[in-house]
């Protein structure tokens, strides 16, 4: 529906999708298996919100058997340098993690992060006021996966100056005993003063007597403006790491809340306010952390648009997921007023002007009718893509048109005879593989190098034992890709 898609759409890689998420997912795997580099999602929390054929309250057991294939399409989309962040309350969230360790496996789970929802008590609560919810993180390979750092902010930096106008710049100080105390390191100083000084009772100096000699030289240790304070180590904001690490716990100053969530789907929607939206500095803190600028970045719960359109501000491409009519009410409409520069959420935080485009689609037919035949409709390229997918399980990057021939992968050339692709559109002509056919696709092949080729078509005028000498093997098209793929290729866009 390229109507409802906005801005600059014909050269935009951002994608709007209405459609079940388990569909769409398996759609999107022959394109986009392993290259996106940050998942966020906010699945129903055991409602069945989001899950039309199911009713609300969900057993724990139904739950988790809908997010089990979903969250393993998930695992195959993410980049090798990848991460997954999930939000879920208290009610699900110990169910999820168990799930999780089994998807991602243990050893890459790496922090249950607790958000401060909402700042008031619900003093008609039977036993607490539930303010917070987890946010569970996984790498696709938590050894070499590392966050990025939060960017200091205002706060931050107040915490340096320079009374003594040092001609190094700003500074903060630390403290220069050391609280498990090393007994050599136990001894007299004297302060420019005059004034002796010993550490704390039960601590140590920081230094060795002549490393602390050679910092006062170097002016790194501040006694105050009459030299005879208790001794300061000046850390110079040059020297230290430019942003933060996170921590676990978020609070609502830093990442916003529930009510001010609300308050930013209310800019571009008053009449119909998402019941549960995630406040846009939220997200801008995930993405911060997982992402950077020009990087594919998911949700297959969208919602009402606030994964995509952070991610839109923050230059990060996008794919937004959303099975009901809020794709049209509420993702599209918000992302169109984000591209026309709207200054809700964190457009001022980021220096948002506006710009942009994204596409939006709807779900198309099956590649396989009921009687396993491939539809009409289905295109050269999107059959090719899951040949593609199915025999490498890497996504297809194209080729080039007009020519059967997909590409190598691992020693192993991959051809397609399909639609006609060599220009032959007699019934059967060009699907065939013959002898013609053969040294077509042998061309196309040319010095790729490979060892085996393995061709895809309707049927074969050449025997199996005459291709098997020429290191040649034949798979039948729709029969050989039926069973094997239709799970895993049921949809299209």
């Amino acid at each position: 529906m390229p109507e409802l898609g906005g801005g600059d759409r014909e050269n935009s890689e951002n994608m709007i999708v209405q459609g079940d998420n388990l569909e769409a997912l398996k759609a999107l795997l022959p394109s986009c298996a392993g290259r996106v580099k940050c998942i966020y999602i906010d699945p129903p929390y055991n409602t069945g919100s989001a899950f039309e054929h199911y009713d609300d309250k969900l057993e724990h057991s139904i739950w988790l058997s809908i997010m089990y294939p979903r969250l393993e399409i998930l695992r195959d989309l993410l980049a090798g340098d990848g991460s997954i962040w999930i939000s879920i309350d208290d009610d699900e969230g110990h169910y999820l993690k168990v799930l999780c360790d089994e998807v991602f496996g243990r050893k890459n789970f790496v922090a249950n992060i607790v958000w401060q929802k909402k700042h008031t008590r619900s003093n008609d609560a039977r036993w607490f006021s539930d303010n917070h919810d987890h946010i569970l993180c996984y790498a696709k390979n938590k050894e070499t996966w590392r966050p990025n750092q939060l960017p200091r902010n205002e706060s931050s930096l107040n915490n340096f100056s320079n009374p003594d106008n040092d001609i190094r710049g700003v500074w903060a100080s630390g403290p220069c005993h050391a609280k498990t105390p090393n007994q050599k390191d136990i001894y007299e100083i004297s302060t420019p003063s005059g004034r002796r000084i010993m550490p704390p009772a039960g601590t140590s100096w920081r230094f060795n007597k002549t490393k602390f000699i050679e910092l006062i030289a170097d002016n790194r240790i501040y006694f105050g403006k009459t030299g005879n304070n208790i001794p300061r180590y000046k850390r110079f904001l040059t020297e230290v790491q430019e942003g933060f690490v996170p921590l676990t716990i978020w609070p609502r100053d830093e990442a916003g809340d529930n009510q001010e969530a609300k308050k930013d789907v209310k800019e571009f929607n008053r009449s119909d306010v998402f019941s549960t939206p995630k406040p846009e500095r939220l997200i801008e803190r995930v993405l911060t952390l997982a992402t950077n600028k020009g990087d594919l970045v998911l949700d297959s719960f969208l919602g009402s648009g606030t994964t995509a359109a952070v991610a839109h501000k923050m230059g990060r491409r996008y794919i937004g997921i959303e099975m009901g009519d809020h794709a049209k009410t509420h993702c599209a409409v918000r992302l169109n007023r984000v591209i026309e520069g709207e200054q809700g959420g964190i457009s001022k935080a980021v220096g948002w002007q506006g710009g942009g485009g994204f596409r939006f689609y709807t779900l198309g037919e099956p590649i396989f009718d009921h009687d396993g035949n491939i539809r009409d409709t289905i295109t050269f390229r999107q059959l090719a893509a899951h040949v593609w997918f199915y025999e490498t399980k890497t996504p297809f990057n194209g080729h080039r048109a007009g020519s059967p021939f997909l590409g190598v992968n691992k020693g192993t050339a991959y051809a397609l005879l399909y639609n006609g692709i060599l220009g032959d559109k007699s019934v059967g002509g060009g699907n065939v593989l013959t002898t013609k056919t053969l040294q077509t696709i042998l061309a196309d092949v040319g010095r790729a190098d490979h060892g085996r080729l393995v061709v895809y078509g309707a049927a074969s005028s050449i025997g199996r034992e005459a291709l098997k000498e020429r290191g040649i093997e034949f798979k039948q098209t729709p029969h050989v890709l039926t069973r094997p793929i239709e799970e895993d290729a049921k949809c299209r866009f």
